[in-house]
């Protein structure tokens, strides 16, 4: 069996991208209606940002999805079968699987995705054989 546990770093990283667009955007939006704080913007941005990653932490470190010989096992009962996965890709740094039926699931904050890809591909090759 072989588990996809998400990573703290690539959390933190990800939250310092989110960052960077909040604190973008808060200003942005303050500038179009002429506000004379702009600099507020990137405040609102930090905070909501970072109240955000420490709220979420706990939960989101404890998504670890397991996979076996014939399947992918996550968290909140999620499950895809290898043999149903239609596709699987890099969607934001977490990976997406898409099944034939149209469910998607993501294994998040995964520190090298395009190794989890490979590794999930090798099963579905092998499962297949």
């Amino acid at each position: 069996m072989i588990e996809f546990k998400p990573d703290m770093a690539t959390y933190i990283r990800a939250h310092a991208v989110m960052t960077a667009f909040a604190m973008a955007a808060g200003m942005l939006i303050l500038w179009v209606i002429d506000n004379p704080h702009i600099w507020t913007g990137a405040v609102g941005g930090l905070a909501a940002v970072a109240l955000r990653g420490w709220y979420m932490a706990d939960e989101v470190m404890d998504e670890v999805w397991a996979m076996n010989s014939t399947s992918l096992t996550g968290p909140y009962e999620r499950k895809a079968r290898l043999d149903e996965i239609a596709k699987v890709r890099t969607v934001a740094g977490s990976v997406q699987i898409i099944t034939r039926s149209g469910d998607k699931h993501l294994i998040k904050y995964q520190p090298d995705p395009k190794a989890v890809i490979d590794q999930i591909n090798a099963a579905r090759q092998k499962q297949a054989a």
